[in-house]
């Protein structure tokens, strides 16, 4: 494990410690997660844009073909 020496705004280390506090984690623990999240959320996206590099208009099609034809559920409509 490595350390890292953060400097935020004291609006924003307020507010840090206030939520880490309420939902009973430290302030090291709540960051990490923070941080695990965002890493997350960037290397789902660059997944997803690959496989779609790699997708194929006409598969899809095959695919959606196999569909039932129905009403959309309510809600659901355009």
């Amino acid at each position: 494990m490595s350390a890292l020496n953060l400097r935020l705004p004291n609006s924003i280390h307020r507010h840090l410690k206030e939520i880490a506090r309420r939902d009973g984690v430290s302030i090291n623990l709540f960051i990490t997660s923070a941080v695990a999240e965002k890493i997350s959320a960037l290397t789902t996206e660059e997944y997803i844009a690959a496989r779609a590099k790699g997708a194929r208009k006409d598969a899809l099609g095959k695919i959606l073909d196999r569909v039932p034809k129905r009403a959309p559920l309510p809600g659901d409509e355009l």
